[in-house]
C-alpha cells in the first residue's frame, strides 16, 4: 500500500548531513548566492564546529531564511535543522528539507516522533539546530520560549549554543514577504555548559533562556539607523500587524500602501522611513514609537478588555486549510483548502465550527492544550495542530492577529502555562 506523507516522515532515519552534499550547499547556496541578497556580519566568539560531541544550537527566530546566516556561524559543523511539520508538505521545500535531514516537528504540541528523531542524532554526535520560541517572530520582538524547554536541556546536558539576531526581521517581517537588504548581525557563544544544565532547575532554564533571547528589531534600529532597501512598500500590509487605529481607536479601518500607513475614518497617517522610523504626518499625536509597540498596545487593550470582561466570545468567519496525503502543496502555499466554518474563542478554549471535506465538523481545544497559533507565512492567516494534523484558519476578513491576541491573552487569563515575558510585565500592572 502506497505511503502517505506523514507516514513517509513518521518512518523517516535521520542521520547527520552528508559532509560534501553540506559543503556544496554552504559554498553554493549560502556563500555563493543568498548571503549577497542580505548582507549578513558575523561576530564568532564561541562555535559549534569546536564541539566534539553533540550540542543544540539555538537563536531568535526573526525571519524566515535564518539558515543562510546559521549555517555560516556554524559552519563547518553540519548542523540538523529542526523545522515545522507543515514545511515538509510544501513542493518547493521537500526535496532540500529531506536531503538535509531536517526534523519535523509540529509546533506547540508535544510530538513524540521527532523528539525520537532528536533522541537518534544526539546519539550519532549531531548538531541539531531550533528557535525555541516555535516560529518566527510576528511583531518584530521575540516570544516566550515553548514549554518544557528547561526539561528538555536538563534531559540531554549537552552543550548548548546561542546565535543571537539582529536585523533579520526588517529584512524580512511577517506582514509582508518582500525582501529588504539592509544589514544583519549574527553573534555566536557558548549559552549553557552541561554542568549549568544539571545545576539548574528547568523553571531557571527558561526563565534565563527567554532573557537571553529577548531583542526587539525596532528599537534595536533606533540606536543603529542601518538603512533598508523596502523598494517604496515599507508599509505594505503594516495594517495586518497593526490594526487598532491610535487615533481614534477604531479596529481595522487601517491600510499601509506604499511606505504610509492611513485610517479611512479619521484622516490619521503615518510614514515608515527606511531605517523604520514611524514619522507622523496627518492626526498622529499619538503614534506609537515603533511598530512592535503599536502591536503591544493591541495586545495590551485585549489582555485588559478580557479582565475586565471573561465572558467575551470572538467569533470570526474563517476557511480552513490542511495539509494533503499523497501530495504536496504548491504555489508556495501552505495547505489546501477542505472547508469554511466559524472560529470561536471563549473562556472554555478555541472552537471551529464547520466543514472539513464537505463533513459537517466540530474542533475543540482547552487551554491546557492551546495557548497560541502558529503564524507559517504571514500575518494574515494562523494554523493549529488537532490529533496530530495541522490545519491553516484564514480569516474571511483577511485580519488574523486579534484571533492570535485574544486566544493567547484568554490563555493567560485562564491557565497561564505559556507566561508572559519579563519584558512584558508591564502589560499586567
Amino acid at each position: 500500500m502506497k505511503k502517505t506523507v506523514q507516514q513517509k516522515l513518521a518512518d523517516k532515519k535521520y542521520k547527520i548531513p552528508n559532509a560534501l552534499v553540506y559543503k556544496l550547499l554552504y559554498k553554493l547556496v549560502v556563500k555563493g548566492s543568498l548571503e549577497k541578497k542580505y548582507n549578513p556580519t558575523y561576530e564568532i566568539k564561541d562555535s559549534p564546529a569546536d564541539c566534539k560531541g553533540p550540542c543544540f544550537v539555538i537563536y531568535n527566530h526573526q525571519s524566515r531564511i535564518e539558515y543562510v546566516w546559521l549555517m555560516h556561524a556554524c559552519y563547518p559543523r553540519r548542523l540538523n535543522f529542526m523545522v515545522g511539520y507543515n514545511e515538509f508538505f510544501r513542493s518547493h521545500l521537500k526535496f532540500i528539507l529531506r536531503l538535509a535531514h531536517a526534523i519535523p516537528k509540529r509546533n506547540f504540541v508535544l510530538d513524540l516522533p521527532a523528539m525520537k528523531a532528536v533522541d537518534a542524532l544526539v546519539k550519532k554526535g549531531a548538531a541539531i539546530c531550533f528557535s525555541p520560541e516555535g516560529m518566527s517572530s510576528i511583531s518584530g520582538h521575540n516570544q516566550p520560549v515553548v514549554n518544557g524547554l528547561g526539561r528538555f536541556f536538563k534531559k540531554y546536558s549537552i552543550p548548548v549554543y546561542i546565535v543571537r539576531l539582529s536585523g533579520a526581521y526588517l529584512t524580512n517581517t511577517k506582514y509582508c514577504l518582500d525582501e529588504r537588504k539592509g544589514l544583519i548581525k549574527a553573534k555566536a557563544e557558548l549559552l549553557y555548559s552541561p554542568e549549568y544544565l544539571k545545576s539548574a532547575t528547568p523553571e531557571e532554564i527558561e526563565e534565563r533562556t527567554n532573557r537571553e533571547l529577548t531583542h526587539d528589531d525596532y528599537l534595536w534600529n533606533k540606536e543603529e539607523q542601518i538603512s533598508y532597501d523596502g523598494h517604496g512598500r515599507l508599509a505594505h500590509n503594516l495594517d495586518q500587524l497593526c490594526y487598532v487605529c491610535p487615533n481614534c481607536g477604531k479596529e481595522f479601518t487601517l491600510k499601509g500602501e506604499g511606505d504610509e500607513i492611513g485610517c479611512r475614518e479619521c484622516g490619521f497617517k503615518a510614514r515608515l522611513d527606511d531605517k523604520y522610523n514611524l514619522i507622523p504626518v496627518e492626526k498622529a499625536d499619538k503614534l506609537p514609537a515603533t511598530p512592535s509597540a503599536w502591536f503591544d498596545m493591541e495586545r495590551k487593550q485585549i489582555r485588559d478588555m478580557l479582565h475586565n470582561n471573561p465572558d467575551y466570545v470572538f467569533e470570526m468567519r474563517v476557511k480552513l486549510g490542511r495539509l494533503p496525503s499523497y501530495s504536496y502543496v504548491t504555489n508556495m502555499k501552505t495547505s489546501i483548502p477542505c472547508g469554511e466554518g466559524v472560529v470561536i474563542i471563549d473562556k472554555e478554549g478555541f472552537h471551529y465550527e464547520g466543514y472539513k471535506d464537505d463533513e459537517p465538523t466540530i474542533m475543540e481545544l482547552d487551554y491546557e492544550h492551546i495557548w497560541t497559533f502558529g503564524m507559517p507565512l504571514d500575518a494574515s492567516y494562523v494554523s493549529f495542530y488537532y490529533n496530530g494534523d495541522c490545519y491553516d484558519l484564514f480569516p474571511e476578513s483577511g485580519y488574523a492577529i486579534k484571533m492570535l491576541l485574544v486566544l493567547e491573552e484568554f490563555h493567560r487569563l485562564m491557565a497561564n502555562k505559556w507566561k508572559r515575558l519579563e519584558s512584558e510585565a508591564w502589560m499586567d500592572e
